[in-house]
């Protein structure tokens, strides 16, 4: 069994995780931390885990942690930037869904996140958890850095067409729509029922903290620079991610729905769907799936490829049990064929 510790697991990551862990087959979650609610049952705050997870929440002891083989970080960024590194000197594998270690930059972290970086040394050891770009490099690594969820849908997305070199990759655009849980578990009155149901809103237009991580994927996929338009929005629906990514093919012949097939044909958690298929979110909610359709539009001169996923499971939380499952040696897709949930 793979003694696991998980770092602030209040939020929405972090009881996903705990969801996907509880059916894990070889996961023994030993240690749930939250300062602020250290003492109280896990299945307290989160009824749907009653007779799943018999701990109470505790306070983040670096010792205790020590003793995992390893520990999630479902906590705001910055948080992982002091705990980690202390962990990984201590032989504990370390699996973090913030943004701490997503860019190789310091600098660059520090322009986006609005403050210093706090752990600059590791950023050489960190690999960005992609299984789909980086599956050999996860295996080998002790420090994980899960994708963010919109980065994730636009890269696999975009993924096959950049490796190819067929389309221009200084003029590609990702138009994505998120579910409310993307902006986490906290009273916000942009998150009220009141304000998103029946409203449909583009938000941070001036750039969102993602592009930068979107653009260094994008780059490590094509081989070199990239432009990118990357426009965000919130839907009013609760999970779930839907981009839709516009680019410029540099072959005008070129079978599209067979380089996207023959890509992905051997990728657990990438469905293809069949020419005129047009993939929903529903369709793959509460599952580590992304659903991927692709098109060429008539007289548009563009290719457009749509991409869907659960932004807590495939964006998130199923990503980072994806990577952990690379990193213990287990079957890939253990503890995540989950069928989706509908209606």
């Amino acid at each position: 069994m793979i003694s696991i510790g998980i770092v602030g697991a209040t939020g929405y990551t972090g009881v996903e995780l705990l969801r996907l862990l509880a059916g894990h087959p070889h996961a023994e979650i030993v240690a749930v931390t939250s300062r602020s609610d250290a003492g109280t049952p896990v299945a307290s705050m989160f009824p749907s885990l009653r007779g799943r997870i018999d701990l109470n929440f505790v306070e983040p002891d670096p010792d205790r942690l020590a003793e995992c083989d390893v520990v999630f970080f479902a906590t705001p960024h910055g948080v992982a930037h002091a705990m980690a590194g202390p962990l990984l000197e201590r032989d504990v594998r370390v699996i973090d869904l913030s943004a701490d270690f997503r860019l190789r930059d310091a600098e660059l972290w520090a322009r986006w996140y609005g403050q210093p970086h706090g752990a600059p040394q590791w950023l050489e050891q960190a690999v960005y958890g992609l299984p789909e770009l980086h599956r050999d490099r996860i295996r080998e690594t002790r420090l994980l850095a899960v994708p963010g969820c919109y980065p994730t849908a636009v890269t696999l997305g975009l993924l096959p067409l950049l490796r190819a070199r067929a389309v221009d990759p200084s003029d590609l655009i990702a138009d994505a729509k998120s579910g409310v849980s993307g902006a986490g578990r906290k009273a916000q009155i942009g998150s009220l029922h009141a304000e998103v149901g029946e409203n449909f809103r583009a938000y941070a237009s001036g750039g969102h903290r993602h592009h930068p991580e979107i653009r260094q994927t994008l780059e490590d996929a094509a081989g070199g620079p990239v432009g990118l338009v990357f426009q965000p929005h919130l839907v009013p629906m609760i999970r779930g991610i839907h981009a839709t990514l516009y680019a410029r093919p540099l072959d005008g012949q070129l079978d599209f729905q067979r380089l996207f097939e023959d890509f992905y044909r051997n990728e657990p958690f990438v469905d293809l769907l069949p020419p005129g298929g047009h993939p929903q979110t529903s369709s793959v909610r509460g599952t580590n799936l992304c659903r991927i359709a692709v098109f060429r539009p008539v007289e548009s001169g563009r290719v457009v490829v749509l991409s869907v996923i659960d932004n807590l499971v495939k964006g998130a939380s199923g990503q980072a049990v994806q990577g952990m499952n690379l990193m213990f040696g287990l079957p890939e897709d253990l503890g995540l064929n989950l069928v989706p949930v509908f209606p």
